[in-house]
């Protein structure tokens, strides 16, 4: 469930950019969100400020009655809130400052439904995205959330198994190698090495045909039979990244 803000002093704006929305959200049923309205820019920032609500997206007019809508949302970053905003107005004069606080998308009025549904896209990819680096996990009986790309390696201790995270910490988990690698598999990165180790292939320093180097300091040594299918994946694996950062960069060019 997302929760999406419009903060508007015009009320016919408001039930614009709320009948696109529920009009986005009936050709999106996959998609569930809540919508808040607000007439004014403090009214918004009381609620935030008071922790009793914080949008995943906040669709903002730049011409607020008291501010500009660049300077509201300059507010809620400094106060650490990562909602994504979109802004609406009726000019581009104020883009640059738009992007200076890291805007999803500035679009200018009268804002058509293309445009709209264009950037709600965006803002559901971006938030699946980020969703997929992560991992909930249910750690000394509370569910937490961990950095797929901090995970260096996962061992199995007994019944029991160990991740092993780039800073140092060390988690237990009451799950077998194999849910955990099923989780883990969507990932190239991240290789069996015989029944006891799940490892990270970017945290490889280097390899032999007795054990892994890792860039952490720590060595895993290699079951019999495992260095070839390790050697494989682990070149395959950064002939592929290599392809896809050279054709990043020619995108670029």
């Amino acid at each position: 469930m997302h929760q999406i803000a419009i903060c508007d002093d015009e009320k016919e704006e408001l039930d614009k950019t709320e009948w696109l929305l529920y009009h986005y959200g009936e050709e999106h049923p996959d998609y569930r969100f809540t919508i808040r309205r607000f007439d004014n820019e403090a009214q918004l920032l009381s609620v935030v400020k008071g922790g009793e609500y914080v949008p995943d997206l906040l669709l903002l007019d730049i011409y607020l009655p008291d501010r500009l809508g660049t300077e509201v949302a300059k507010e809620l970053r400094d106060l650490g809130k990562e909602s994504r905003i979109i802004f609406l107005t009726t000019s581009t004069d104020h883009a640059l400052d738009a992007f200076r606080v890291d805007a999803l998308q500035y679009l200018v009025k009268p804002v058509s439904e293309a445009e709209l549904f264009a950037a709600l896209d965006k803002f559901l990819w971006d938030i699946e995205d980020k969703r997929k680096k992560y991992l909930l996990l249910r750690i000394e009986g509370m569910t937490h959330r961990v950095e797929v790309d901090a995970i260096v390696f996962l061992e199995a201790q007994g019944k029991r198994q160990c991740m092993h995270l780039a800073d140092g910490t060390q988690v237990v988990l009451h799950m077998t190698m194999t849910e955990l690698f099923r989780m883990l598999s969507r990932y190239q990165k991240f290789v069996r090495v015989g029944a006891a180790y799940i490892v990270n292939l970017e945290f490889i320093d280097s390899l032999n045909s007795h054990n892994i180097c890792l860039d952490t300091g720590r060595n895993i040594y290699l079951p019999r039979g495992a260095f070839q299918p390790l050697k494989k994946q682990y070149f395959q694996y950064y002939c592929e990244e290599k392809k896809e950062k050279g054709a990043a960069e020619s995108d670029k060019k």
